[in-house]
């Protein structure tokens, strides 16, 4: 199983999501930032480094709000590919720098609502669930 670390960044109400390239695995899929943990890798370094690499930002501040884990199917059928993940969930309560898209298709800042309309990935679908039930009350200390 292999274990991830995601950021969940807001802005005036938004949330920022990414789009994966499209040459990438589950190319398109918006998902929330972030990455696998390296061996020996706690959770929240992982963030801090996926953060890092992805949007150019240094997290200062950020607490786990969700944990799930998840088996995507492809992964299942074929056993070279190890599509089980165990995913943790951070709110991103303080970050230093700018957000700059170094990896993704596109990165955008959306609301809720418009969260729910994107074609998200299926692992990260719970999250969004979550944070829509709660009215965004998950990332309500962020702002």
């Amino acid at each position: 199983m292999r274990e991830v670390a995601v950021g969940v960044l807001t802005r005036g109400g938004a949330v920022l999501a990414c789009q994966r390239r499209k040459s990438a695995l589950y190319g398109l899929k918006w998902e929330f930032p972030g990455g696998k943990l390296e061996p020996g890798e706690e959770p929240r370094e992982a963030l801090d480094r996926e953060l890092k690499e992805e949007l150019g930002i240094h997290v200062l501040a950020a607490e786990e709000f969700h944990r799930q884990e998840w088996i995507y199917p492809d992964g299942v059928q074929d056993p070279e590919r190890d599509g089980a993940f165990r995913v943790f969930y951070f709110t991103v309560g303080d970050f230093s720098g700018e957000v700059r898209n170094r990896t993704f298709e596109e990165i955008r800042w959306v609301s809720l609502p418009e969260l729910q309309q994107l074609d998200i990935l299926e692992g990260n679908r719970e999250a969004v669930a979550l944070l829509t039930e709660r009215g965004g009350d998950a990332t309500a200390r962020l702002r």
